[in-house]
């Protein structure tokens, strides 16, 4: 008895194991701490401290390696959410300006998060109709420079108008920026990745021209006039916090694109195009405006985020601005496997990463490009599988359709029988 029950235990492990070795988010996970290992190699070996302590001694070099890995990612962390041990001292402090400063950090980490959600969501939202936006950094763009138009240009206006407004334009500047591509692709079967890098460099050099042109503030060169308090997103804390209501809006914005996806007759229309637009065609479905339409709300999912972006932290577009946003949260909305609530775990690794990756190199001298570095392991992990699930011999993900096809191979075996 006591022996079945044993064994009873250990199939139990055993299947729980390999269920877990299956896991997607298991796989993310490991993916991430490869990253992060071969990061810490590469920050290492890339020091010339570490080189003067081998030539000490090994054990000096070992131990100096494992001492600048803790402190590059031990500084990460501080920069990304704060000191542990302040941030509960503040608390039972209850002293709000030593509590708020404790956790700046962490909410200002949340304020670069803001746009990778907005992207990312967008991004994702194209691979799932099965069109490639990387014009996302031009729509950022245009979505910035238009909400800064709207914001300094109308006067007078309530809040409860003029910050709608001035999102409204920028959301409806990101829409024409991806509509472009999209009614190209849609019509004459033109390249989207080419037509949107194209389209990106027309916003870069548009802007540039705007700042320095018609929309310059006449007292000051490169920039434009700040815009109106009116039009300034609710902020929920005092300066210099930056945290504002612009951060729901983009959850709110994820959890809306993830309802119409997997909700919603469009939504549907939408992933049966993205996985095959001829069958979908043959079912009735409108290949041409669900590209049209992907393309659009990518583009004004991405302008809304910059348009956030001026609203509630810069409040003004300058020549000198420079993103990269854009263009990360195409790893952003890959690492979320191109779901919209995944995005925003991976956009706030992403903006946590971002945020402390100015205090990493300031207190141990390691280049904030080593994020980017990071970024592109954890994608080439992700990329290619059969190294992660190698390395760590992890199970292959069960066919979803497994248990389906197993089922009917048993009824059509049974009929045969019968028969």
């Amino acid at each position: 008895m006591e022996e079945n029950l044993k064994n009873q235990n250990q199939n139990f492990i055993k299947i729980f194991l390999e269920e877990l070795s299956r896991n997607s988010l298991v796989f993310i996970f490991l993916a991430i701490f490869t990253g992060l290992v071969i990061g810490g190699i590469l920050a290492a070996a890339t020091t010339e401290s570490i080189y003067q302590a081998f030539d000490v001694s090994f054990s000096e070099g070992v131990k100096a390696s494992f001492e600048l890995i803790w402190s590059t990612y031990s500084s990460l962390f501080q920069g990304s959410f704060g000191k542990p041990n302040e941030m509960a001292a503040s608390l039972f402090s209850g002293d709000k300006d030593e509590v708020l400063g404790a956790f700046r950090p962490f909410l200002e980490s949340l304020v670069t998060t803001i746009p990778y959600l907005f992207s990312g969501v967008a991004i994702a939202l194209g691979f799932k109709a099965g069109v490639f936006n990387i014009g996302a950094e031009g729509q950022l763009y245009m979505g910035a420079i238009m909400a800064a138009w709207a914001g300094f240009t109308f006067k007078g206006l309530p809040p409860i108008v003029h910050v709608p407004l001035a999102l409204g334009v920028g959301f409806m500047a990101g829409a024409v920026w991806g509509f472009i591509p999209g009614f190209l692709k849609a019509k004459t079967g033109a390249h989207e990745v080419i037509n949107t890098i194209m389209m990106n460099y027309i916003a870069f050099n548009l802007t540039t021209f705007l700042v320095t042109g018609p929309f310059q503030d006449p007292n000051e060169s490169f920039k434009t006039p700040v815009i109106e308090e009116s039009a300034k997103l609710y902020r929920f804390f005092d300066p210099p916090m930056r945290f504002n209501i612009g951060f729901f809006i983009a959850i709110a914005a994820a959890v809306i694109i993830w309802y119409i996806l997997y909700k919603t007759t469009w939504g549907f229309e939408f992933r049966a195009v993205g996985l095959n637009p001829n069958a979908s065609r043959y079912a009735g479905i409108n290949a041409t405006l669900v590209t049209i339409l992907a393309m659009s709300i990518s583009g004004a999912l991405s302008g809304l985020g910059g348009a956030t972006m001026m609203l509630g932290v810069t409040f003004r577009q300058t020549q000198s601005l420079s993103t990269g946003y854009g263009f990360d949260s195409i790893a952003v909305a890959l690492l979320a496997n191109n779901h919209p609530l995944a995005v925003i775990l991976t956009a706030m690794l992403f903006g946590f990463m971002r945020h402390g990756s100015r205090l990493m190199q300031l207190q141990t001298g390691i280049p904030i490009d080593i994020i980017s570095i990071l970024q592109g392991l954890i994608i080439f992990f992700l990329a290619a599988p059969a190294i992660i699930r190698t390395l760590y011999r992890l199970k292959e993900p069960k066919n979803e359709f497994e248990g389906v096809l197993t089922s009917v191979e048993h009824r059509e075996g049974a009929r045969m029988n019968g028969n």
